[in-house]
């Protein structure tokens, strides 16, 4: 077996995730408590209790996610301590998740970035209004010249059929509109805070660009695949650019997950809450085996060999 990790993105918290590896794991119950005292606030009790309004919101979701995504790892490590992945990569706010298992940099030290990162898009979703929807099963050079005509973006390449458009709330309305004038039925507009992953988040990403600048950050031990470039990055120059970058700019995550398996891997281990990234596996290369780590139930019941 040659396992590949990936890391959840924004959108797949619930509250009470990683309850049960705070309980029952000390080794991923450590992560939480280094968060609470990180942040300065009781994060634990953001996502063990809610409210779900709370949770939803970028500046504690993103902190969130990566916290019960490392614990997560955390709980993995200490059963398969020889399980070495081929590469790493994750969904957005989950590439910080993956440059923390490459060793990119310490799980406070990345917590600290990823809490500044999330400040900052939440303040570029406050000062615009922007919104984001789901292309189902529509051609990406059609969906290119449409969000062109419009003046909004592609945010995410998910999957084979799985594209999602990311823009001010007006002219994504317009776009919404000429795709299903040109065939395409299945949109589903998506309830998100504001447009990430487009050129209203620019500002947060140009703010970032100057943390990441005095920001401490190694190469990464294992290959970790950027969203900007679906590629490592060959040194830290580049690597700060492309977290920076990656804020306005498209995730080429169908890319990542195909690099990553002509890499080698053959297994792909989610974690973090939710299952979206191994649903998307399945649309991708439905060949590929694929577990999740987001609870002490599902550790459990993997059975790696």
């Amino acid at each position: 077996m040659k396992a590949f990790f990936v890391f959840s993105g924004q959108g797949a918290q619930t509250v009470g995730m990683g309850k049960d590896l705070f309980d029952g794991c000390p080794a991923a119950r450590a992560y939480f408590e280094e968060a609470d005292r990180v942040l300065g606030y009781d994060q634990s009790a953001v996502i063990f209790n809610g409210p779900v309004e709370k949770l939803t919101e970028s500046r504690y979701c993103q902190p969130a996610i990566y916290t019960m995504s490392c614990a997560a790892l955390a709980a993995f490590r200490e059963k398969y301590p020889d399980v070495e992945p081929v590469g790493c990569a994750g969904l957005s706010l989950g590439e910080y998740g993956a440059l923390y298992a490459g060793g990119a940099f310490s799980f406070a030290d990345g917590l600290r970035l990823l809490a500044r990162r999330a400040e900052l898009m939440d303040q570029a979703c406050r000062a615009t209004s922007g919104g984001m929807a789901s292309v189902l099963g529509g051609d990406a050079g059609v969906i290119r010249e449409v969000c062109a005509e419009c003046g909004i973006d592609v945010a995410n390449y998910n999957s084979p059929g799985q594209i999602v458009i990311s823009g001010e709330k007006a002219l994504l309305a317009r776009a919404v509109e000429l795709l299903k004038e040109r065939g395409m039925r299945k949109i589903i507009v998506l309830n998100v805070a504001g447009a990430f992953h487009s050129r209203l988040m620019k500002p947060a990403g140009d703010a970032l660009a100057a943390v990441l600048a005095d920001t401490e950050i190694r190469l990464p031990s294992i290959p970790v695949l950027h969203n900007f470039t679906a590629a490592p990055a060959a040194d830290i120059a580049e690597l700060k650019a492309d977290l920076a970058r990656q804020v306005a700019g498209s995730v080429r995550w169908e890319e990542c997950v195909r690099n990553l398996v002509a890499a080698g891997g053959d297994t792909m281990i989610e974690f973090g809450p939710g299952n979206v990234l191994t649903g998307l596996l399945r649309r991708t290369l439905p060949e590929v085996r694929g577990f999740n780590v987001n609870s002490l139930e599902s550790l459990n019941a993997l059975e790696l060999h």
